[in-house]
């Protein structure tokens, strides 16, 4: 038993860093304009209901209680999400947000959602 628990927090320290390593990959790839565009409708279609700006917004309230205003609870004034990140929550899900299937957000369109809401994330250098 006490193997099991080093070795599973092995695996969950190094499947951070491989998060890490693909976020940072995936950061210096430049969106087109096009593929921007694609991204907002996806947000504006499936996610802004729950993660838009104004009132009775669950997702952006969950947000802002989650970070006391440390971050923008609005998705779209972040600059911090690593699209890695935006896929493995629209595909899992997290708390009361329900996974989509890619039969509702295809591969292509949660490449496009997640281009746009990662555009003002700058990568962080290694140094």
């Amino acid at each position: 038993m006490i193997g099991s628990g080093l070795i599973g927090t092995s695996m969950q320290g190094a499947l951070s860093v491989c998060l890490l390593a693909f976020g940072s990959a995936a950061l210096a790839q430049t969106p087109s304009d096009a593929q921007l565009k694609k991204g907002q409708e996806v947000y504006q279609n499936w996610c802004w209901n729950c993660h838009g700006s104004g009132a009775g917004k669950p997702g952006t309230e969950a947000l802002r209680a989650k970070y006391k205003d440390a971050r923008p609870a609005d998705l779209e004034q972040r600059t911090d999400l690593a699209p890695v990140v935006i896929k493995t929550f629209v595909r899992k899900g997290v708390s009361i947000m329900p996974i989509f299937r890619k039969t509702e957000i295809s591969d292509a369109e949660l490449d496009a959602l997640a281009a746009y809401l990662a555009r003002n994330t700058k990568a962080k250098s290694a140094n």
